[in-house]
């Protein structure tokens, strides 16, 4: 995931891990020395109190385990992961972006975790959350918490204007808003992952996989109703069609209080406030709405994943751990420290008291992920969604760019097979 979606709140007190007790075999010897795990966290995932609260609490329930948790930094974490897991020498568990697991499984080096998905509760998991983790029906990704984005709106703006729960009405309450100077919402001409949640909505997709091979999907007709829906709400504001949301950042054109909803993470409020801290009691939050109000919109589920490296020495100690985390007394406490949604839909609750958070939450029910192959990264980095969006956006004929962009996408995803 992108690094610390989130501002990180106050940590609380973490509860006790649960698991077993691995109880030591009678014997007047001396007691084996306890076995050493090393798990890479990701720095911004969890404070360091939360950490040491963890560390102690489940290594005094497993007194044959040595917890050595190191944080990673996200820059170069790639390299660093890809050469662990070629390793005879890598760590226990690694937290890893849920939408890299497809990257890392390709190499051979993940253990794969099917077999244990019932214990693991997956049934309950966020669907977005967890099928970048699951490779060609085989669970390499144990899904740990997730972030999404939402509609950040300006309560002043907005006045009495009620909350839309359809898509029908967001329409109809942003062009009520977009006048007197005012934009009804700030939408540049690229913000690729609302228009993918739009996409989801109708049944389309960004590309699909026939056989073994990838096709984009773009010119679908549920792709062109996704996009032409995001062509209608941008309208109704002033964002550029050839940028995305970071130029200009639109947290710094919210601050300015003549805009009256954004698409983005509930964390970005923290950044309007440094820019504006008069903004303080004029921020809300609501889910992005679905085309039926029964049913949120489709949104992309970005987060993390822990594996297990095939290199661990210690691949049973390692699931214990991996099933802590992943567990609901831990999912529960940091879901409260880190305001991040839990890896279940039935913890939604233990945000309900964060608006924010609760709207993410609300909406990660129905999250979606990229195109689960290690290429996906290869058409990001080429941001040829993002060319297609402003070609449409600014006159060009949505089927001819869709299908320019489809042939361009299936081009790449195939390009190593």
């Amino acid at each position: 995931m992108p690094r610390n979606l989130l501002k990180i709140a106050l940590a609380l007190p973490l509860l006790a891990a649960c698991g077993t007790a691995q109880q030591p075999a009678a014997s007047s010897a001396p007691s084996a020395a306890p076995a050493k795990l090393v798990v890479w966290i990701m720095d911004g995932s969890v404070t360091k109190d939360l950490l040491a609260s963890f560390e102690k609490d489940y290594e005094t329930a497993h007194p044959g385990i040595d917890l050595d948790l190191q944080i990673q930094a996200w820059d170069g974490i790639g390299e660093r992961v890809t050469a662990a897991l070629a390793s005879t020498d890598a760590p226990d568990v690694i937290e890893v972006g849920n939408t890299q697991v497809a990257q890392y499984s390709a190499s051979g080096g993940v253990r794969d975790l099917t077999s244990k998905v019932a214990d693991l509760g997956g049934a309950d998991w966020l669907p977005g959350l967890a099928q970048p983790g699951n490779i060609d029906g085989k669970q390499y990704g144990i899904p740990w918490y997730a972030a999404n984005r939402v509609v950040v709106y300006n309560k002043e703006l907005w006045g009495d204007t009620p909350v839309p729960k359809t898509r029908a009405e967001w329409l109809a309450a942003t062009a009520k808003l977009n006048k007197g100077g005012n934009q009804g919402i700030y939408l540049t001409g690229q913000t690729w992952y609302a228009l993918a949640g739009f996409i989801w909505d109708e049944g389309g997709d960004l590309a699909v996989k026939r056989g073994e091979s990838w096709a984009g999907a773009l010119d679908t007709p549920e792709a062109l109703a996704g996009m032409a829906f995001y062509r209608e709400l941008q309208a109704l504001g002033k964002g550029p069609k050839d940028a995305d949301e970071a130029n200009p950042p639109q947290h710094e054109v919210f601050a300015q209080g003549k805009v009256a909803q954004i698409i983005a993470v509930p964390g970005i409020a923290a950044r309007v406030l440094e820019v504006e801290p008069g903004m303080k009691d004029k921020i809300g939050y609501f889910t992005i709405p679905g085309k039926t109000a029964d049913k949120p919109g489709a949104v992309f589920t970005g987060g993390s994943d822990l594996i297990i490296p095939e290199a661990s020495r210690h691949p049973e100690a390692a699931y214990e751990v991996v099933k802590a985390l992943a567990g609901e007394k831990f999912q529960t406490a940091l879901a409260k420290a880190m305001s991040f949604v839990p890896n279940r839909t039935s913890l939604a609750g233990v945000l309900a008291g964060d608006e924010g958070t609760a709207a993410m939450a609300a909406g990660a029910a129905n999250g979606r992920a990229t195109p689960n192959t290690p290429a996906w990264a290869a058409v990001e980095a080429t941001a040829v969604i993002k060319q297609y969006m402003t070609a449409v956006l600014t006159g060009g004929d949505p089927a001819a760019e869709a299908a320019k962009v489809s042939k361009t996408i299936t081009e790449t995803l195939n390009s190593g097979s």
